[in-house]
């Protein structure tokens, strides 16, 4: 059974006279364990995917199903605990709370759990250990470099150990090193496991991933997959080595 299935999906806002027709019949499966990234112009219908994935909102015609259950008949409560505990997010902007710690930022998801308070501190410890961020549980934000604020949001969108991370450009505020940096520990959280949903406008990153949508007005055009680029210590190296060349 699919882990994530659209059945005919169609996704219609209405704006006072206005139709906009987001996503238009769409039938896909993603397995569990998949890597995939989408693609698509502005307008094409790939961030209104991310939230029907993300149960942030619901099909007009069609249905989600998430791990065979059909998202349309959750009520709101199902649909925040699915959202806590199946589904972790990642975003362009981090998400961060500016006057809060590493360890207290990755806490919150088990705070709305209701974990008690020694277990999450546990949990969270644990999580940015595997972040590569053992060592600045108690730094602010503005402690922390871009691509370090990205780990904190990354470890927080999986100590919940979620079947399902969707990351929205989560590269697209970082430089190309750290980029690949993010890419390899999205790609170690799959050989985990963990489905990752990813969204980018970046084909160099899209590549990372082992199949790629790419969705024109609200349709999918292309739905391929390849071999992904795994990132090596070679390719890092080799991008700080043209970082410090000369211009």
């Amino acid at each position: 059974m699919p882990l994530i299935e659209f059945e005919h999906v169609t996704k219609i806002y209405r704006m006072g006279d206005v139709t906009v027709t987001a996503l238009r019949d769409v039938s896909l499966t993603i397995a569990e364990g998949e890597f995939v990234a989408i693609m698509g112009a502005s307008g094409s219908g790939k961030s209104t995917m991310m939230n029907v994935i993300g149960c942030l909102d619901v099909p007009t015609h069609g249905r989600y199903l998430l791990s065979g259950h059909s998202v349309s008949e959750f009520d709101r409560d199902t649909l925040a605990e699915v959202r806590n505990r199946m589904l972790g997010f990642v975003f362009q902007n981090f998400n961060l709370l500016p006057r809060t710690s590493a360890i207290e930022q990755v806490e919150l998801p088990m705070l709305y759990a209701g974990v008690p308070s020694a277990e999450r501190h546990r949990r969270a410890a644990r999580a940015l250990e595997r972040v590569g961020l053992g060592q600045r549980l108690d730094h602010r934000p503005n402690q922390l470099s871009g691509g370090q604020q990205q780990r904190v949001a990354i470890a927080r969108a999986m100590v919940m150990n979620p079947r399902v991370i969707l990351a929205d450009e989560p590269t697209g505020n970082l430089d190309s090193r750290t980029s690949l940096e993010v890419m390899a520990l999205f790609q170690e959280l799959g050989r985990s496991g963990i489905t990752i949903v990813l969204v980018t406008h970046e084909v160099d990153i899209a590549e990372h991933a082992s199949r790629t949508l790419i969705l024109r007005d609200g349709r999918v055009l292309s739905d391929s997959r390849r071999v992904p680029r795994q990132v090596t210590l070679e390719s890092l190296e080799d991008l700080s080595e043209a970082a410090r060349r000369p211009l």
